[in-house]
């Protein structure tokens, strides 16, 4: 695999997202190889800014950034790199911020070069919902309430259960912590809509639920490069999700499906797409139909679920493009992959509602070929995610708030490991 470890990588998270093992999955994934890799971390201690193949991070909260501040904060952190960097981001926020801003950013990044109204026509379910009516895609019947009378209206007349699921997630209240949920009665329809709802705009949709014994939820991750060719592409299954059977993979599986990848490799063409894709999709078994649920304009948390037998995933795919590499797949390898902490709270949830036995849950443990947090050779994000995970779980039994420290400050730059293992200084350098 010819990467070019000249060109460094900046893996951008723009959400309040501590917890986030995609961006850990792609320094892993890239620091391996010897490529550079430079993070944005709201705080120093988030699991991934503590990884030894890191070689240094921007302290910044980007989230909730104006415009020009969020424009300012990427000029320093360029300013601190100083060279041409492939830019990652890990959240569709950030995405759509380099879109909007590219012009400005292309000074200095290296991204796929998309049209901005693209990014926000996809990043919206409702807008992609009418998008899939009109080309003719399957996805579930939706919903859209203008207020909490059209919400009752509609809790008097479904059939339940419902999906109920944020159009924006990252336009929730910080408090929120699912922008996916299931309601099975009128009144919790109405409770889910009262917590979610963003004032006059809902920000809200009700979706068709297909039953457990009816569908099955499939992955498709890829590349697409300029011309919309599918440098690299993947398609898996979900095993198990958070929460149960309404959220993202806990624990899956790569599995070759060709009719779903020529369906989703279709719809990119459609839309002359660019860059890293993850989307969702529910086979219903009703209609044999793979229906989308969501389309996420970056690269999937769970990417390192796909790897070729030459070691290729997304990640890697994105840096060799964007490096005027050529990129080859090779046959997909067919492994799992196990996210530790939120697959114990769906094990659980699994196994009250006698879906899953203890003993079926230690063997998929024994057949997990990779763990999003634990690696052999990165100990010390695994030991953080942990001790913040149980932090946070002793925050909600107790309903504590977490602090809101929402100062806006241009991004601080910690050095990190060298590629010898050794540290370099610790000290803050303000950009």
């Amino acid at each position: 695999m010819d990467l070019d470890t000249t060109v460094p990588v900046l893996v951008l998270r723009a959400g309040p997202q501590v917890l986030h093992h995609g961006s850990l999955g792609i320094i892993r994934s890239l620091g391996r190889v010897g490529v550079p890799v430079y993070g944005v971390h709201e705080d120093r201690f988030t699991p991934a800014a503590v990884s030894r193949y890191l070689d240094g991070k921007f302290v910044w909260k980007a989230y909730g950034e104006e415009v020009q501040k969020f424009v300012d904060g990427m000029a320093a952190v360029a300013q601190t790199l100083g060279r041409p960097t492939a830019l990652i981001p890990i959240d569709d926020f950030g995405a759509i911020m380099i879109a909007e801003n590219a012009a400005i950013l292309s000074q200095w990044f290296l991204f796929p070069q998309q049209p901005a109204e693209l990014l926000h026509t996809v990043a919206n379910k409702k807008d992609m919902y009418h998008l899939c009516q009109k080309l003719g895609v399957p996805c579930p019947k939706a919903l859209f309430p203008k207020d909490e009378e059209d919400a009752r209206r509609i809790a008097q007349q479904a059939d339940f259960p419902l999906m109920v699921k944020s159009l924006q997630p990252w336009r929730l209240p910080r408090r929120v912590r699912r922008s996916t949920q299931i309601a099975r009665t009128p009144e919790q329809l109405l409770s889910i809509y009262r917590t979610l709802a963003n004032g006059a705009d809902p920000n809200l949709l009700f979706q068709e639920y297909i039953p457990p014994d009816c569908g099955q939820d499939w992955i498709f991750n890829s590349y697409c490069d300029a011309q919309s060719n599918c440098l690299a592409g993947f398609t898996g299954i979900k095993i198990r999700s958070y929460p149960p059977r309404s959220g993202p993979m806990t624990f899956g599986r790569c599995v070759e499906n060709e009719p779903l990848k020529q369906q989703a490799e279709q719809l990119l063409r459609v839309l002359s797409y660019r860059g890293a894709v993850d989307l969702d999709y529910r086979l219903d078994l009703r209609d044999g139909k793979y229906k989308l649920l969501d389309f996420n304009p970056r690269i999937g948390a769970q990417f390192r679920l796909f790897q070729d037998e030459g070691d290729m995933d997304v990640a890697r795919a994105l840096h060799l493009d964007l490096t005027g590499r050529s990129v080859q797949q090779r046959d997909p390898r067919r492994r799992t992959f196990l996210v530790e902490n939120h697959d114990l709270l769906a094990s659980w949830g699994y196994h009250r509602d006698g879906s899953l036995s203890i003993r079926a849950w230690l063997q998929s443990l024994k057949s997990t070929d990779e763990t999003a947090w634990f690696a052999t050779d990165d100990l010390a994000p695994f030991l953080v995610m942990c001790m913040r995970f149980l932090v946070r779980g002793m925050q909600i039994l107790l309903r504590i708030k977490p602090s809101a420290d929402i100062r806006r400050r241009l991004p601080h730059y910690l050095p990190g490991r060298h590629r010898g293992g050794r540290r370099t200084a610790r000290s803050d350098i303000t950009t």
